[in-house]
């Protein structure tokens, strides 16, 4: 298991939406933090929910932390670690995997028990 992770908390609250699969990227999405998948079915978008209108479909109140630095491909169990420790406090995640490291959201009301269950689990916890 992967010990000692540096996570760093992010400042803003997310949303996350669902759109129909063929749907055109709208407008609103915009934020220094976004994130956008498409499958056939679904067009999914994470993004700061200030810019998310009222008529969207949408789950929000997300915060995220972010694991600071650069993740090998071959690293085994980063994401086990981080989402088992959360998991055995009942907290529940959506992650988001780029290219150089990992991102996990948390609802905003279990943030703090989060961060909590994270140092507990021997990782270190920077404060947004």
């Amino acid at each position: 298991m992967t010990q000692d992770l540096r996570l760093r908390i992010g400042k803003e609250t997310l949303g996350i939406c669902r759109l129909d699969g063929q749907a055109a990227v709208p407008d609103w999405v915009q934020g220094s933090f976004v994130s956008v998948t498409r499958t056939a079915g679904e067009l999914s978008i994470v993004c700061p929910q200030e810019y998310i209108p009222a008529s969207v479909p949408c789950e929000g109140d997300w915060r995220y932390l972010v694991i600071e630095g650069s993740l090998d491909f071959s690293l085994v169990g980063v994401l086990a670690s981080i989402s088992g420790a959360l998991a055995r406090k009942g907290i529940s995640v959506f992650v988001i995997s780029t290219y150089d490291t990992d991102y996990i959201l948390v609802k905003e009301p279990a943030l703090a028990k989060a961060v909590e269950a994270l140092v507990e689990e021997g990782h270190r916890v920077i404060p947004a």
